[in-house]
């Protein structure tokens, strides 16, 4: 006998393989979970204009220091907008995004990386398309004090890496 199931119209062994393929998919996505988890910091007193100034000039130093032409927005932990930079030559549409993504990691408390890794991986990750302000594209980082989330940084003008990059410089001068 084949192994066939005549109702089924599979054999045996590509029901184990099927199984095997469900059961690695479950595993990847139970391990991308933490790394998607929202940040445990609570939430303090809103970034201050003078230090949102500062956490931009480490941005745009980062981006000049990579030739990259970006606009900057740091938000508060409403995700309302403190200040913004745009350098000269940066696409129109940056302004925008990188609002969008620094109020998107902000009110998600989670970089905006780790969003478009879950979307990236496809499956229940492509869910994340439906929630309302959610940006899934890097560039996004919530800014932490003292161990409390005092607003975010979104950084846009080049590609996801060099937004992430750009915004990370801007996030770290704070740490």
């Amino acid at each position: 006998m084949s192994g066939e199931s005549p109702a089924s119209g599979f054999s045996f062994c590509a029901k184990i393989r099927r199984m095997k393929k469900l059961t690695l998919s479950a595993i990847v996505a139970l391990l991308a979970v933490p790394a998607f988890a929202q940040l445990p910091n609570p939430y303090g007193a809103s970034v201050n204009l003078d230090n949102a100034r500062k956490i931009a000039a480490a941005a745009v130093a980062e981006a000049g220091k990579n030739n990259l032409k970006m606009a900057i927005a740091i938000v508060d932990t409403a995700g309302d907008l403190v200040y913004f930079e745009k350098m000269d030559g940066t696409q129109v549409a940056s302004v925008n995004i990188a609002q969008d993504k620094a109020r998107s990691s902000v009110r998600f408390k989670r970089p905006t990386k780790a969003m478009q890794d879950v979307l990236a991986q496809g499956g229940a990750g492509v869910r994340f398309l439906a929630l309302q302000g959610a940006i899934p594209v890097e560039g996004g980082i919530p800014l932490i004090m003292n161990g409390q989330i005092v607003g975010a940084i979104g950084a846009s003008g080049g590609t996801s890496d060099q937004d992430g990059q750009v915004a990370k410089a801007g996030a770290d001068s704070v740490k």
